[in-house]
């Protein structure tokens, strides 16, 4: 089957996903995230209070998967998150770019998770990849892996500059070898950000290098996804081409913090604007 028609029928299919369980699911795998200029330790600390509070108000709902936020924030997130089960992922490596020394790029993601951070967030090197120096980017996304220890590292591919399915599942396939554990479409700095095709493209390079390791690598969209039924979309996508066995937080995240306002308006039937 071509792609154009697997992504026509998978579209279909998710137009009957939209379920209280999959939707609360969808919940359970966001990645609530603040990555504004702007953000302060005040604004930061009310973020992870929103969370804290979150069980008391809807008690009938599972908590967002992780709180996203800059390295240098990572600390007041741990300082007050009070629930378990919610990671603390901060970006680094000279994020959104990735233009800074591979050395300061390790140390940084070495230093969020001193801060806290059980995830650490980086781009592949787009200026190395885009020249054809895939050796060279796992070199560095194995010097970062090693930096962090075993906290879990998020490689962005940054799917929009890549476009090309094939492109996108080089660069997939070099970053998983590399000990890449899970893969992200997108920073959301770059136009086209997630998209359904590149999300299509980089689960089957999961599902490849799954088959060929026996490796489970989780798969993130991020960028742009703000609706009930974009999310379903790119959780169908995930159920459809690597199975119900990644649907869970621990292999499926979903990016933005006004999904999750519009997920909760979805459950409940009208509109919350809760985060």
């Amino acid at each position: 089957m071509d792609r154009q028609n697997e992504l026509s029928e998978i579209k279909e299919k998710a137009g009957q996903n939209i379920t209280g369980r999959l939707l609360r699911l969808a919940f359970s795998c966001i990645d609530l995230t603040t990555l504004n200029p702007t953000d302060t330790q005040s604004h930061v600390t009310g973020f992870t209070e929103r969370v804290n509070a979150f069980g008391s108000d809807y008690p009938a709902l599972p908590h967002v998967a992780a709180i996203c936020v800059y390295p240098n924030m990572a600390r007041t997130v741990k300082d007050t998150l009070k629930i378990g089960g919610v990671k603390i992922a901060a970006v680094a490596g000279g994020f959104p770019s990735s233009m800074t020394f591979t050395g300061l790029k390790a140390e940084e993601a070495r230093m969020a998770v001193e801060s806290g951070a059980d995830e650490v967030d980086v781009v592949l090197p787009l200026w190395a990849f885009l020249d054809g120096k895939d050796d060279l980017c796992r070199e560095e996304i194995a010097i970062i892996k090693a930096a962090i220890g075993k906290a879990h590292l998020k490689v962005i591919l940054e799917s929009g500059v890549l476009a090309e399915p094939e492109v996108i599942d080089r660069a997939a396939m070099l970053a998983m070898e590399a000990g890449a554990d899970f893969i992200k479409t997108s920073t959301g700095k770059v136009t086209p950000a997630a998209t359904p095709e590149a999300a299509l493209a980089m689960c089957r390079s999961v599902k490849k290098f799954y088959e060929r390791t026996g490796k489970k690598v989780g798969f993130k969209p991020a960028g742009g996804i703000s609706t009930t039924e974009e999310s379903i979309l790119y959780l169908t996508i995930v159920k459809e081409v690597l199975g119900d066995a990644w649907l869970t937080p621990d292999l499926f995240r979903i990016g933005a913090s006004r999904l999750a306002n519009s997920l909760l308006s979805s459950i409940s039937g009208g509109e919350i604007k809760y985060f």
